[in-house]
């Protein structure tokens, strides 16, 4: 069994550099590559997509793997052959169902489309967009037809984002949310509204990208396997657990954005940079699922990064950085306004109390896409109809609409309910952290992140796609996934916030 399984490494690692190699070249696209390129771009990450794709669902990789399931009734179901074997047939089951065709086509489509993306959004314009997003949902309505039916159709495309979840699953949990939220929203709409307006003030946009650095610093993110650029959506992009990078944006409006935004990606990052090296060009390699990675930057970006803990030991620094705007305006004064529940337009920017609707009308719209029950062509009167339904504002455009997220242009259909589960995720790994480790606060307030980070690292990070996501949440928190510590951590805090 060692040769055979030394082969599947051997074998696994060629098809782990191709990933890294166009995961590069995916990143050079958002951050550095002219826009011209976009085409030539596609033909090459196309075309090293398709080898991947090829050399992965080949022959000897199936064989191989046949053989090896041999020996899985002997072995520890918790130890790492096991776990290499049976993720890496579990991924490739999947892989032989989709023709290298649709690899190489979906690559080509989506590198013009993000492009498109960009440009119709700089002028707010979805007619630039809309061309390339039909191609981007027919797309997901073939990659779906490769496979068995499903529960719902759009079990197959969230599987590729959350492994062993269901639709069905997640409309329970966000069924039950919604109301909760909904309900804390209303309450929140009674009492006097909190003051943020030195939040929009001119700032200057190097001094908060320098702050932000030192942020990610103390966070315990490596620099010597990472770095930070400018783009036009945030995003953090792992090419190897050593060479980890991160992206921001700078927002004149909303300065702060460019802060949350970097705390939001370097969690991700933390995460990346956490997985054990034994996985490392191997099918374990990267998160156990997105919705276990968006719990990572939300905590971070959050539960730690919003806290009045966090503020106690960096607003004096802050102010230090931004005097005119904020020498008058008190520590208690600026922890309420970063934490100011308003219904907005943009969901990057939305406040935890509402963040989650945002993520809800989505799912919604990537649902009727998919069944292809809404005409692309009517996407953003009917974004605008769910906005005014799910959070009472209405977008004055499309850059502030359906335009305003970068995943449909990268084909990422299914997406989006990781955000949300991410927020459900992190509260229920912050509960259990804190009950383990209750100094964490003055941990936080020393500006110490380093027990957080090791306990993250043990607990989650080493493990990289060894387990499931309910799995991993099941071994850490004795519970599968439970909506009711992030409401209880909503309640309290925006009960404190707004005399609730």
């Amino acid at each position: 069994m060692e040769e055979k399984l030394q082969k599947l490494k051997e074998l696994m690692a060629e098809v782990a550099d191709l990933g890294h190699a166009n995961a590069l070249l995916g990143w050079d696209q958002q951050v550095y590559m002219p826009p011209g390129g976009a085409e030539e771009r596609g033909y090459m990450t196309g075309t090293i997509g398709k080898i991947m794709h090829e050399k992965f669902t080949s022959d000897e990789m199936g064989l191989l793997l046949d053989d090896l399931k041999k020996y899985l009734p002997e072995l520890d179901p918790d130890g790492e052959t096991y776990r290499i074997i049976s993720v890496t047939s579990r991924d490739y089951d999947k892989a032989t169902c989709v023709p290298s065709s649709f690899i190489t086509e979906q690559a080509q489509v989506v590198s013009i489309a993000q492009q498109a993306w960009v440009e119709a959004r700089s002028n707010s314009d979805f007619s630039i967009f809309r061309p390339h997003l039909e191609k981007v949902a027919e797309l997901s309505q073939r990659y779906v037809s490769f496979f068995p039916p499903a529960a719902h159709p759009y079990d197959t495309l969230f599987d590729s984002y959350e492994p062993g979840m269901k639709t069905a699953d997640v409309k329970v949990i966000f069924d039950d949310l919604r109301l909760q939220q909904v309900e804390l929203i209303r309450a929140i709409g009674q009492r006097p509204q909190v003051d943020d307006s030195f939040l929009h003030l001119a700032y200057d946009e190097k001094s908060m990208w320098d702050f932000s650095v030192e942020v990610a610093t103390a966070f315990g993110y490596d620099w010597k396997r990472g770095r930070q650029d400018p783009t036009a959506h945030p995003f953090c992009q792992s090419i190897g657990p050593d060479d980890v990078r991160i992206t921001s944006r700078w927002v004149p409006e909303l300065p702060f954005a460019l802060l949350f935004g970097t705390m939001h990606e370097t969690g991700h990052a933390l995460y990346e940079q956490g997985v054990g090296h034994a996985w490392s060009r191997t099918a374990l390699e990267g998160g156990a699922s997105f919705g276990i990675h968006e719990s990572q930057s939300r905590m971070w970006e959050n539960l730690v990064g919003r806290s009045h803990a966090f503020w106690e030991y960096f607003y004096p620094r802050l102010q230090d950085r931004f005097k005119t705007q904020l020498g008058n305006v008190g520590l208690d004064q600026f922890y309420r306004a970063i934490n100011k529940v308003e219904p907005s337009f943009i969901r990057v920017e939305a406040d935890e109390a509402t963040y989650n609707l945002h993520i809800m009308l989505r799912l919604e719209l990537e649902i009727a896409m998919l069944e292809g029950s809404i005409a692309i062509k009517d996407l953003p009167e009917i974004w605008n109809t769910k906005m005014q339904e799910y959070l009472g504002v209405v977008p004055p455009n499309d850059a502030k609409g359906v335009l305003q997220d970068i995943h449909w242009s990268g084909g990422m259909l299914g997406y989006f309910s990781t955000y949300a589960l991410g927020n459900l995720i992190s509260a229920q790994l912050w509960e259990k952290f804190k009950s383990i480790n209750p100094d964490l606060d003055d941990q936080i307030r020393r500006g110490d992140f380093s027990a957080l980070l090791s306990w993250l690292r043990v607990k989650i990070h080493q493990y990289g796609r060894k387990y499931e996501p309910q799995e991993l949440v099941q071994r850490v928190t004795k519970s599968k996934i439970d909506p009711e510590p992030y409401v209880r951590y909503l309640k309290t805090k925006y009960g404190e916030i707004y005399g609730l």
